[in-house]
């Protein structure tokens, strides 16, 4: 990359991302991966166009849709678009629960990344879409460069001893 970045003005720090929409094939499908595997709530549906979907009863985190993309294919290799959509678990005991959802219903990861202040793995939904399922340590764990910043690394991630985490079979014999 050629310099620094300029910016004219910085963005407001409380600035979130408030929803993703995805485009899908099958919005059935696509329901059955999000709701069914990874247990996003259906909140509403908008006729067999479009579904929203959260964790919790927020109005959605997600919103999957057919309507540029019915019965269609995922973007070719080498095209430009989104890498992926990631969700955030609130502990590495949920993350581990995740993990063993997606085992159990046969999906295969792409990845599982250390990246020093996060777990990550990875994975394809069923429209080829990029998914990230990652927990942050927390900030005074993260690794830092000598001038402060952040330190982003990439590990490898023991999936097994992830899995593990929050599992019925490991607090066996423990308290």
């Amino acid at each position: 990359m050629k310099g620094p970045i300029t910016r004219s003005e910085p963005i407001d720090p409380r600035v979130r991302v408030g929803h993703v929409h995805l485009k899908v094939a099958n919005l059935e499908r696509s329901l059955a991966f999000y709701c069914g595997v990874l247990g996003f709530g259906l909140q509403g549906l908008l006729e067999d166009e479009a579904a929203f979907l959260a964790a919790g009863g927020y109005h959605h985190h997600l919103a999957i849709n057919t309507w540029e993309s019915r019965g269609g294919s995922p973007p070719p290799e080498g095209s430009t678009g989104l890498h992926h959509v990631a969700f955030v678990y609130p502990t590495r005991a949920a993350l581990g629960s995740a993990l063993r959802r997606l085992r159990t219903a046969g999906v295969e990861l792409t990845g599982a990344s250390d990246h020093g202040g996060t777990e990550a793995i990875y994975l394809r939904d069923p429209d080829d879409n990029g998914v990230e399922l990652y927990w942050d340590r927390p900030e005074k764990e993260w690794p830092r460069n000598a001038d402060g910043s952040l330190k982003i690394v990439r590990n490898p991630l023991d999936v097994d001893d992830l899995a593990a985490e929050g599992s019925p079979e490991s607090s066996v014999g423990k308290g």
